[in-house]
């Protein structure tokens, strides 16, 4: 769900050279001041030159508003066995098929200059704010268009250090809290559907087997962070048709919900369970699953991408980005803290998904809880830079708690780039803490 607006393509090409002088020749002095002739010449081509490298860079900067997100299934299904057919793409307006067009061929002309420096040789950290550009993280075989959103990325997240706002200060965490001792690394989709991700993908012990192999390549590139494996369930599902009772979503039953949490004990992984609300609200569906949150190593997400509220009252879900705001997060926080104080619980992890501004407008008005950990996650599928870009203007220069990032297995590798690995992840500043992968 591509959202930038068509750009006319820009081509720079250096101005003629000045019509050559002619010299005249006088009966006193017969002579052609060439080297003043060379210095005008050079100087002008210069300032030409100058003038496009600048134009290039603005143009490489500004980024589009935000990431396309992988959907889910607009259907008319009112029961978890329809929901088996659904095609999971979601419904593009005119609008969008122009800019995924734009897109496409921005990653294209970026594809032909490759950056060939070598990958990050020196950490950074938001103790050591290097001052020159040589000091940044490189990326390997990246477009530059990518090596440009990721300095830029890594240099927001440095100065929003050096000011203060990360890491962000809040509550202490409480005994058995995931964050910051942690790091997860989820997959995310629902059985029912495979194409809603890799959760649903494959085999359940192939699916398993590729979870153990990013966990280890996530251990391996950060040592000093164990890594806590999970499994990102969509609970809720928006749907295109309103349903028996008008919400446009779909419940998951309480038996498919176990099967999974059975499927994360095997490898003594965490349980998200995600809620697209459609119609309905996040008052009305987070009661229904505590029944579930009881259990310590059950967390919830939540997805504004299908809230059809305010500003989309009304629209049925897909057909624009929905809406939350502070306040329903904060109601999803209020309920799981009083959870965690009646039961006893360590700390719960409220994943709150965001790709565009509007998703969550006022972020800073969201609540911190000591029994309750946020994190701000950078969803949507793109090329690395359109990736890089959305995580400085969403996550970095809007601090909330914590980080994720998700990774799409297909849908980031459609413009022929490689997939964001976990070496260049880790240089942005604040580093993720929760990853997700669909």
């Amino acid at each position: 769900m591509p959202l930038v607006r068509e750009r006319p393509r820009l081509s720079f090409s250096h101005p003629k050279v000045a019509a050559r002088r002619v010299a005249r020749v006088s009966l006193l002095v017969l002579r052609i001041d060439l080297p003043q002739m060379m210095v005008q010449i050079r100087i002008r081509n210069a300032a030409a030159c100058a003038a496009a490298l600048a134009t290039s860079f603005i143009f490489a900067a500004c980024g589009p508003e935000s990431v396309s997100k992988g959907a889910p299934p607009v259907s008319t299904a009112s029961t978890p066995q329809q929901a088996a057919g659904i095609d999971t793409m979601r419904s593009r307006t005119t609008s969008d098929t122009t800019r995924d067009t734009t897109r496409r061929a921005l990653a294209r002309r970026d594809s032909a200059a490759r950056d060939t420096a070598v990958a990050g040789a020196t950490a950074v950290t938001p103790a050591s704010v290097p001052n020159d550009a040589a000091a940044l993280p490189r990326l390997r075989n990246r477009t530059s268009h990518d090596s440009v959103s990721y300095t830029s990325a890594i240099r927001a997240g440095m100065r929003a250090s050096s000011r203060g706002s990360w890491p962000v200060k809040g509550p202490e965490p409480l005994p058995g809290a995931v964050f910051p001792d942690h790091r997860v690394v989820a997959f995310y989709g629902n059985p029912l559907v495979k194409k809603m991700g890799v959760l649903g993908e494959y085999p359940v012990d192939d699916m398993l087997a590729r979870l153990d192999q990013e966990v280890r390549r996530w251990q391996d590139a950060d040592p000093s962070v164990p890594v806590q494996p999970a499994l990102h369930l969509i609970a809720v599902v928006a749907q295109g048709a309103p349903g028996r009772d008008g919400m446009y979503r779909l419940r998951m039953p309480d038996t498919l919900i176990e099967r999974v949490y059975s499927w994360a004990q095997r490898k003594h992984a965490l349980l998200f369970l995600d809620i697209q609300v459609g119609h309905s609200t996040v008052q009305a569906e987070v009661p229904r699953l505590l029944k579930f949150l009881e259990r310590p190593d059950v967390h919830l997400g939540l997805d504004p991408e299908f809230s059809m509220h305010y500003d989309k009252e009304g629209l049925k879900p897909s057909t624009k980005i929905g809406t939350m705001m502070a306040s329903d997060v904060n109601y999803a926080v209020r309920t799981l803290s009083d959870l965690v104080a009646a039961k006893h619980l360590p700390p719960k992890v409220l994943v709150v998904h965001r790709f565009t501004q509007r998703m969550v407008p006022n972020p800073q008005d969201i609540h911190l809880d000591p029994r309750v950990q946020i994190v701000m996650d950078m969803d949507g599928f793109g090329p690395p830079w359109l990736k890089f870009d959305s995580y400085r203007d969403y996550e970095v220069t809007a601090p909330v708690q914590y980080t994720g990032f998700k990774l799409f297995f297909h849908n980031d590798a459609k413009s022929g780039e490689s997939l964001i690995t976990p070496r260049e992840l880790l240089h942005l500043v604040p580093k993720p803490l929760y990853i997700q992968y669909q």
